[in-house]
């Protein structure tokens, strides 16, 4: 199976070969020109690091951030630090013809300086994570990879769908993606993932994508069922005891590979969904 794959990236590579100069707007509304097509990128992103391996460009790969980690080819490259910490100097040092960025942090003004060519590519809507996909192929000379890469995540995603549909209750569900609290919002990917599992969240569309919210929204939202705290400590906030989801027992952290994958905007998209939605509706993956 992975031969065949391989195969058909390398054919799809071929015959969908992009043209350079390539000029291109990235998320921070920048005209950038590619000379040429790069074969040496750092990625500052663990979802673009994760995506140029799955469009069949982890061998143009020479460094990542810190917290790419995925496939294990990466975990052997040399570690550039965050966004917000970046090792300027080691990336510069590695003299990549392409260095790809979020549109936030504090790194792109410094490479730049130094002649280094430098995109930032950043999925945070659903959509985003499919057409950023292809983005990524156009720059390095794999787009045909990446519309295979985005015809396969979706045909998966569409499989757990049809699970999902046949729920014949879908709870309410708070999500936490940090202690402060911060939420995810219904149009953010993970929100679309959370309704594609079979649930409704409380957070409207109105808070935003990834919004701090109230403790007090959260109690009255009375959700009931609540992800990415587990049990005790969330008896122990204030007023939460007597949420139906923390009464029922269901509050509860996010498995580990779950909670990398949801909250990483790329080709495991289909498996995070997956797993979210067993985890909602266990009575349909029996």
């Amino acid at each position: 199976m992975k031969s065949i794959l391989t195969l058909s990236l390398a054919l799809a590579s071929v015959a969908g070969a992009t043209t350079y100069p390539l000029t291109v707007t990235d998320d921070l509304n920048r005209k950038v020109t590619l000379k040429a097509e790069p074969q040496r990128i750092v990625s500052m992103l663990p979802s673009d690091s994760e995506t140029l391996c799955a469009i069949g460009a982890c061998d143009k790969l020479v460094g990542v951030d810190d917290y790419s980690d995925y496939p294990q080819k990466v975990t052997t490259l040399p570690k550039m630090g965050g966004l917000y910490d970046p090792k300027i100097e080691s990336i510069v040092a590695l003299k990549p013809d392409l260095v790809l960025v979020s549109k936030y942090g504090k790194i792109v003004e410094a490479l730049a300086q130094a002649g280094i060519t430098v995109v930032a590519v950043n999925p945070e809507t659903y959509e985003e994570v499919f057409s950023k996909t292809l983005v990524l192929g156009r720059l390095v000379n794999r787009e045909q990879g990446a519309k295979f890469l985005i015809t396969n995540m979706r045909r998966n995603i569409a499989r757990t769908e049809i699970l999902t549909k046949n729920a014949v209750k879908k709870p309410t569900v708070y999500v936490e993606v940090d202690p402060t609290p911060y939420s995810i919002g219904p149009n953010s990917f993970m929100g679309v993932l959370l309704s594609k599992a079979g649930a409704r969240n409380i957070i409207p569309a109105s808070m935003g994508d990834f919004p701090k919210v109230d403790p007090e929204f959260i109690v009255k939202a009375n959700p009931q069922l609540i992800l990415g705290v587990d049990a005790k400590a969330a008896a122990a906030r204030p007023g939460w005891g007597s949420m139906t989801a923390v009464k029922t027992g269901k509050a509860m952290a996010l498995p580990k590979e779950l909670d990398t994958i949801f909250s990483r905007p790329g080709p495991r998209m289909p498996q995070a969904l997956a797993q979210l939605a067993k985890l909602i509706h266990p009575e349909l993956f029996k």
